[in-house]
Formats: structure tokens, sequence, C-alpha cells
């Protein structure tokens, strides 16, 4: 992990893998495709022998994605490649995955070819893109098919000093394919804090892939991230990086000092500006200079409280919002860490304790977590799952935490946890590092660590009283942002920024039933003050981020772009209530025959 001190949102790119011995985006170690069905439920995965892996999971595997399918179109696959002596688990009828992908014959590509040619051209020449319109300019983004705008506006460092110092804020749609495209685009606030909307480019691209036919989709590098005015701390997210370097708690906190200082000697290095308020703010003036009188919102994570913001500041401009991880602005999140993984990883004991097969192969989890606790801090010897380096450290109770609260997210990766504890009571502890190290790989995955301070410490360590300490295992998770917190500048917010009111218009609040971060207890909150034009739906057997899933993705299109309000809030969501969570993971050659 970059920092044990920055929440790994998973809107960000998650590699999905354990214990990953070399980090090629888009391959496997030997530079081969990575397989794994990406779009079905249960999320069976068949993964190859990594030699950095042997001692741990013996595998590796891949996918650029936010959580299992997202990024990928429905019944999109990716190519399986099996290790010698590796038997993929059995398949069974539920969690059989069901791609598109078809071996078609050379000669019958061949005569399509021509055909798929003219269907290219048509398309182009029907497209109602065109030329940037004034203001903006023709760019090119990563990971997007058809050419982007781009543009900037000036924005006021403080509000209350217009005529002060300034930054550029930057934006980028991506323009409606269909000539007649619909008057209200789609405004797309990323998570973190810390995140960069543009840089995610590709993957919205894909998740919204069925605005873009009428509508455009505008992504924002909210003042403090991407292209805004960034406040990037060195070495942030970097892969390679000495594990110690994140693990260690006081070499942490003397690096966020450093960087604190840095980046307020910078011109806009007032940190009390970069507030979810001005990010509110920003955005407004983006639609003011795109001449749109109504928007869409969609907000992940942390982008949910700027949607939310924004309805407060400027209710008449919005038309429809999808909250996805409901992060509202009353969350307090230092103590809400603490609270929510703790639940996430008691429901994972639970799961394993009721499931036959993971309580056949680990019987004693609930006491192995307790024993590793306990022989805490000790010396360690691990190999760094990305540059493959022996390393010697220290781990604390707080490190192990850290490293187990990160698989949570997805739980495909949390399907890994039971081998990865049982592992680490045996002495080794890569299988564990390498889980956590799954969630932060590629530029997408880039928090900057000085937006992500000055949110958290203006708006939610305010909210925490000093002398109640956070319970749980996880309860360091507070105690960790206590003191970055302590010295960085805290802005003074709006009597009413932590109170969500009742909404003038639809509101469709997404949550996963296991997500440790954002769970269903807090959208069902702001539901219910948001009043009855909001609707939640929590998805089964699911973690953080719910746009992954192509039942949610057509349920989020069809809300938004249904003719009138009673449509939108009529529309069903077609997720099925009951899925089934991924099996527990079973090491190449530990497989058992089911009983």
């Amino acid at each position: 992990m970059a920092s044990a001190l920055v929440d790994r949102d998973l809107s960000m790119t998650v590699a999905v893998g354990l214990n990953a011995g070399t980090r090629r985006r888009g391959t496997d170690t030997d530079g081969r495709n990575a397989i794994m069905p990406v779009d079905r439920p249960g999320h069976v995965f068949s993964l190859r022998t990594s030699a950095q892996a042997q001692a741990a999971f013996g595998h590796a595997a891949r996918a650029d994605t936010l959580a299992p399918g997202l990024g990928h179109r429905p019944s999109a696959c990716l190519r399986i490649h099996p290790a010698p002596g590796f038997t993929p688990l059995p398949p069974t009828e539920a969690l059989q995955p069901r791609c598109a992908c078809r071996q078609r014959k050379r000669g019958r590509r061949a005569r399509a070819r021509p055909l798929v040619l003219l269907t290219m051209l048509l398309a182009g020449l029907g497209s109602g893109a065109g030329a940037a319109p004034p203001g903006l300019e023709d760019c090119r983004l990563r990971g997007v098919e058809h050419p982007a705008w781009c543009g900037k506006v000036q924005r006021p460092l403080s509000a209350d000093a217009p005529q002060g110092a300034h930054i550029e804020l930057h934006y980028a749609v991506l323009p409606a394919l269909s000539r007649q495209r619909k008057p209200d685009p789609v405004f797309f606030f990323a998570g973190g804090p810390g995140q960069s909307a543009i840089d995610l480019a590709g993957t919205v691209a894909q998740l919204l892939a069925r605005f873009s036919n009428r509508r455009d989709l505008v992504l924002i590098d909210q003042r403090g991230t991407g292209r805004s005015a960034p406040l990037v701390c060195e070495g942030d997210d970097d892969p390679t990086r000495p594990l110690r370097d994140g693990l260690d708690e006081a070499r942490v906190q003397r690096a966020l000092t450093r960087c604190r200082r840095a980046l307020e000697a910078l011109p806009y290095g007032d940190l009390r500006r970069f507030t979810t308020v001005e990010a509110a703010r920003d955005a407004e003036a983006v639609r003011v200079a795109l001449g749109a009188e109504r928007v869409n919102l969609v907000g992940v994570s942390y982008g949910t409280r700027v949607a939310l913001e924004y309805l407060r500041q400027t209710p008449r401009a919005v038309r429809r919002i999808v909250l996805d991880g409901v992060a509202p602005p009353d969350m307090a999140l230092p103590l809400a860490f603490a609270r929510d993984a703790q639940a996430a990883f008691d429901a994972l004991l639970v799961r394993c304790e009721t499931d036959a097969a993971c309580a056949r192969r680990h019987p004693g989890l609930r006491v192995q977590w307790t024993q590793l606790l306990a022989a805490l801090p000790r010396e360690l010897n691990l190999v760094h799952p990305v540059t493959g380096r022996q390393e010697q450290l220290t781990l604390t109770r707080e490190n192990l935490a850290g490293l187990v609260r990160a698989p949570l997210y997805a739980p495909v990766l949390a399907s890994g946890l039971p081998l990865a504890i049982d592992e680490a009571t045996q002495g080794r502890w890569e299988a564990l590092v390498g889980l956590a190290l799954a969630l932060g790989a590629g530029r997408s995955g880039h928090i900057a660590q000085g937006q992500h301070f000055s949110v958290i410490c203006s708006e939610d360590m305010p909210q925490v009283p000093a002398g109640e300490p956070a319970q749980g295992d996880f309860a360091s998770l507070a105690d960790r942002y206590r003191e970055a917190c302590r010295d960085w500048p805290r802005a003074v917010l709006p009597a009413a920024f932590h109170r969500v009111g009742l909404s003038t218009v639809p509101v469709l609040l997404l949550s996963g039933a296991a997500d440790p971060v954002t769970p269903p207890r807090h959208a069902q909150r702001v539901a219910a003050a948001l009043g009855p034009r909001a609707r939640h739906v929590v998805i089964a057997a699911a973690g953080h981020g719910q746009l992954a899933l192509p039942c949610v993705r057509e349920l989020v299109h069809r809300f938004v772009d249904a003719e009138d309000e009673v449509g939108a809030l009529e529309v069903r969501d077609g997720c099925p209530r009951e899925r089934p969570w991924p099996p527990v993971f079973v090491a190449p050659g530990g497989a058992e025959e089911d009983d």
C-alpha cells in the first residue's frame, strides 16, 4: 500500500491478484494474458503459477478493472492460460462463466473484414461528436476509443477572495456519439478523496457506455487532483517503493509532514481551499461553461459526497443523481473506517465458519487471527511482491489490520484471506502482502494524498470527539488519521454542510452488502434524509463499487434515461436478490474433492 493512511477507494483500478510477482499492465508474469471471467456472479478465477508466488498462493492473476467485471462490457471474457500442474476450480452451473468470445475460422474472419470496415466508416460518418465547440479543444484520453474535448476554467483559490490567487480547473468531455444528443450531460465524480476523474476516462467510458450514445460524459479533475492544482506527495502510490515506507508508522507520519510543508510552499498551497464545498462550486463553474441547463450526477465513493454537496448548493441545476457507495458528509470517516472494517471482517469469518468448503480447509480461522494479533510486533523478512527484493521490517498490529482491510473491498480478493491468514500463521506473509497491494496498481489507482488529507482533516476529523476511542481490531485506523490531521490546516465549513436535506430530484443510492468502507448503513441514513425521491438498492455479495455489475449499469442507465421522475423511481433493478459469494480460494495443488 502506498500509505496505510490512505483510503483504498475501489473506484481505482484493481489488479486482481494474490502475491503477483511481476506487475506488467494487462499481462501475467510471463507476458501472457491473465485469465478470468469478469462479468458473471461468482467470479470463478483460474490462476497461473508465478515463481515468486509458489511459497504463498502459487499463482498470479490480473485484471485492470475497478472491481470484478468493472471496465468490461457484459459478456466480455479474458483468456485463460493454466500453468503446468494446475487444476482449475471445478465450475458449477451457478458459477460457469458465460463469455461472448467465440473461436472463428480464419476464412470467416477474412470474409467479415470488408463489412466491419464499412460499418466503422458509416459509424464515423454518423457520429455527432464533430469538432470541439468554442472553449474546448480536441484531445485524446487514455483508454477512450473516440476523440474527447478538453477544457479548463479559471477558478479563484478562495471564494472569499475572488481577486486573489487563481487555479486552472481541468475537465474533459466524452461527447455523445449521436447527432441528436440530450441536453443534460452526465457529470462523473471520482472517489478517494484524491483521485483524478480524467485518469479514469477509459474505465468510465466503458462503464457508462450506454450514456455515450445520447449524452455527453463530463469528467472533472477536482481541485487538488490530476491536472487541477495537484496536491501530490513524493512517491504517492509508487508500487515499487520499499514496504517499510508504507508500514512503518513513524516513517509515514514524517513523510506526510514533509509533504504538507512542500505543498504549503506552492503558489496555491493554502490547503484549506481544497474541500468538497469548493469542489462543488468548481463543478457548477464547469456546468456554466458548458452551457448545460441541468446535469445528471454520478458519484462513486467519496464522489457521492461531492454530488450531495452539489445538490445542496445548486438544486435547480440537477436532474438525476446516482450515488454508488455512499460517503455522506456526516460520516466521521476515521471512526467509520474502524467500525465498518471490523463489521466486514467479522462477516468474512462467519461466512467461512458456515461455508462447508471454507470451514473444512480453515477450521481454526478465527483462532489463527487472534494468534497473529497476539504475536505482533515482530521482525519479518519479506519478498516485495512487485520488485522481488528481500526486505526486513517490523510488522505491527496496525500494519496487519491495514493489510487485511484492503482485500475486503472486493469479495473476490477477500476469498483469498482465509488462506493468506493461514499462511501467515506459518510464517509465510507474502500472500497477505500481495493481496493488500493488489489494490492500487496503475495510473488510475493514484491518490493525491495532499487533497485526501485536506478533505478528511477539514470535514471528518472535527466530528470525531477528542476522547472517543475507536473499538476493535481496526481501531488504529482512526488513530493514524488523528495524528496526521493534528497539524494539517482546516477549513471553516458552512453550517449546513454536514446536513443532508430533502431532495427535489430522484436519487438512486447503491450499496454492496459486504462493503468495508461505505456499507448500506450510511446509504440508509442518507436515503431517509433525502426523502421520498430517494431509492436505495443493496446488492448481495458485493463489496465497494457496484457499477462493476452489468445489472447495476443497466439500472443506472434506465434510471437516468427515464422521461419523468415517476418512471425513474419505478425502474426495476434486475439484480438477483441472492448472489453466490466467490468460493474460498484454494492454492494450486491444494484442491480437495467435495463430498
